[in-house]
């Protein structure tokens, strides 16, 4: 009887103390967004000098472990601290935007990447760009044409005006000219030096074969060097 009673009270306990029996219902957190990875720039390369001031921006497209929407900010400034931001885009999934700038200036662009659920990457590097300024296209001045001796030409005279044509498609340059008179082939006397007349009076001597030519220059640091002409004296 006692043993009866014995078994009965530990059979209690037993259950008792084991935990009801049902089968519990395992909870999985959530998991944990993470930001996307850091975008790397492409284009325009570092220390580039783009010479069209549309500038198209590329880098390499981030990537999200969970898949999210990632939108880009680009920010364009004129330091490399930007506290001077000219443009700041927003590209939605594209790895390129562009944008008009100022010419003959320096910029500097980075780019960070920001998923659906409002998580951002570090901006990505610095790089820096030159816009090239308005090329100033200078033509050089022709050849300058000649007026008279006439090649070849015997003078019977102690004094010459030597005269020639200068001409230049830029028709707002200013001309001047350096003249070459010697009885050496190529003259190397200098007779005439940044002369704006088309004419020179020169001293001659009788009996000597005489070598002469024009060189041409305008005022932007263009210069042509005439053909070398010749004439005699009696």
């Amino acid at each position: 009887m006692k043993n009866s009673i014995y078994l009965s009270i530990a059979c209690l306990l037993f259950a008792a103390c084991g935990g009801g029996g049902g089968d519990d219902t395992e909870v999985t957190p959530p998991a944990t967004n993470t930001a996307p990875t850091v975008p790397v720039l492409a284009a325009p390369a570092d220390n580039k000098l783009c010479l069209d001031n549309n500038v198209s921006f590329q880098w390499n497209a981030s990537t999200d472990a969970q898949k999210d929407v990632i939108v880009y900010q680009i920010q364009i400034a004129k330091d490399n601290g930007f506290a001077q931001i000219v443009s700041t885009l927003e590209n939605s999934s594209l790895s390129t935007s562009s944008l008009a700038l100022d010419k003959n200036t320096a910029y500097y662009w980075r780019v960070k990447a920001t998923d659906s659920k409002g998580l951002s990457s570090a901006y990505s590097s610095t790089f820096k760009f030159y816009t090239a300024g308005t090329a100033v296209v200078n033509h050089l001045p022709f050849a300058p044409t000649l007026v008279q001796p006439a090649v070849n030409s015997k003078l019977a005279v102690t004094t010459a005006d030597l005269s020639w044509i200068g001409s230049d498609v830029d028709t707002a340059d200013q001309l001047t000219y350096d003249v070459f008179l010697d009885i050496v082939n190529p003259p190397v006397k200098k007779v005439g030096d940044n002369i704006k007349a088309n004419t020179l009076n020169v001293t001659l001597e009788s009996t000597k074969q005489y070598y002469w030519r024009v060189v041409v220059k305008d005022n932007q640091g263009g210069e042509t060097v005439g053909q070398i002409w010749k004439f005699q004296t009696n």
